[in-house]
């Protein structure tokens, strides 16, 4: 052992960046294994364990950043068949969404497609009679889908069977509620096939829209483990049945950061109050360093490529007076030469609903009855993966006493 090299006290610590005290904890551990010098007081340190024990410290830290940085945007952390979203497309399955969307692919196709189920080949069916039952028009949207999941999983007699063919009955009668509940009479809707088609009655829009409300429930399907998805699948994997994990990402889709968003950029519209304000005040937002919402996708840096179709069925359906959409659009032009900071889906749902006439919590409705079926093909992912998503956390409080 003499013939090794070694350190002393303070070499170890620097190289180890610790105070003795952690240094001696590593010795006791047998970590670092120490040598007596002729002098006791001036203890040695094998250089190679020293050096051993800082390259595991260098490593754990490294892996905990990774691990950190994953949660928020960062490398991917499960593997999924579902979607793919690139710096410049988005994929369903391999499928370009856009080009899907372009094509013509109905809502119930692009569904099943994420599904990977057989096309029913018949309209979806309605769920039994007297589940949509009449509900306030002062309860948002969100709050009625999330009073029908109970109702739905209470009249599923057969809730505790799961397989190929009964998941996706059931994620299409929970679409299909969720569709006749959106708009300012909620209840019971005529049967009106497809979904898109539902919605536009319901909205009280023209039928013409409908192919519109089919591209956006098309877009906005599938989007990989957003927040809500997330919570779908951490809820599935403990074993929660679909009207549980459904409910789950539906609560956790209702924050302002996610599912709400188009109503913080509606509330960014009012403040700017017209198309000519709209370059000054939000270049004073950004001098300012405050955020705008809406605007800029870490995903996506050269533009969310859902937007612009959104923006163009906005643009053709748009009638009468139209001054928030124009706020809107001019915003978009703005911010666009301005970071480059591109509008985002959640701006192009607002700006459809700007065309329609509709408030902005509609762009969030439409948004969660498109997201359903993402949700539901992600508890049915990982539900096929057996696995239980049960991350670590690091303890970074007070020691214990």
């Amino acid at each position: 052992m003499s013939t090794k090299k070694l350190l002393t006290t303070k070499e170890a610590c620097q190289l180890l960046g610790v105070k003795p005290a952690t240094l001696y904890t590593y010795v006791s551990r047998g970590l670092i294994r120490g040598v007596e010098g002729e002098d006791r007081r001036q203890r040695r340190y094998l250089a190679e364990d020293v050096s051993r024990v800082r390259a595991r410290a260098e490593a754990r830290r490294g892996h905990q950043a990774v691990a950190v940085g994953a949660l928020r945007f960062g490398d991917p952390v499960l593997d999924t068949e579902l979607c793919e979203a690139g710096p410049e497309r988005l994929t369903y399955r391999g499928r370009d969404v856009v080009a899907l969307v372009e094509a013509g692919s109905p809502f119930e196709a692009v569904a099943e497609l994420l599904w990977d189920a057989p096309a029913l080949g018949a309209p979806w069916p309605w769920p039994q009679a007297g589940l949509l039952a009449r509900q306030s028009a002062e309860v948002p949207e969100l709050w009625r889908f999330a009073r029908l999941i109970p109702r739905l999983a209470e009249a599923d007699q057969a809730r505790g069977q799961h397989g190929f063919a009964a998941d996706p009955a059931r994620a299409r009668s929970i679409i299909r509620a969720f569709a006749a509940s959106v708009g300012p009479r909620p209840g019971p809707a005529p049967r009106f096939d497809p979904v898109a088609r539902t919605l536009a009655d319901r909205l009280g829009v023209p039928a013409k829209a409908a192919p519109a409300l089919d591209a956006a429930l098309c877009l906005v399907a599938e989007h990989e483990l957003n927040v809500s998805t997330f919570a779908a699948r951490v809820a599935a994997s403990g074993g929660a049945d679909l009207y549980a994990s459904v409910g789950a990402a539906l609560y956790a889709f209702s924050g302002p950061r996610h599912g709400s968003a188009p109503v913080r950029i509606a509330g960014l519209v009012d403040e700017l109050g017209s198309p000519r304000r709209a370059k000054a005040a939000l270049l004073a937002r950004l001098e300012r360093g405050e955020t705008v919402p809406g605007f800029g996708h870490r995903l996506y840096p050269g533009g969310d490529p859902r937007t612009l179709p959104l923006v163009r069925w906005a643009q053709r359906l748009a009638r009468g007076k139209q001054d928030k959409l124009q706020t809107l659009l001019a915003a978009a032009d703005a911010m666009a030469g301005l970071g480059p900071h591109h509008m985002t889906v959640d701006g192009g749902l607002l700006a459809l609903t700007y065309a329609l006439h509709l408030p902005p919590a509609a762009a969030t409705a439409l948004f969660a009855v498109g997201r359903s079926a993402g949700w539901a093909a992600h508890v049915f992912e990982q539900r096929q993966t057996g696995a239980l998503l049960r991350p670590r956390a690091r303890y970074v409080g007070p020691p214990a006493e």
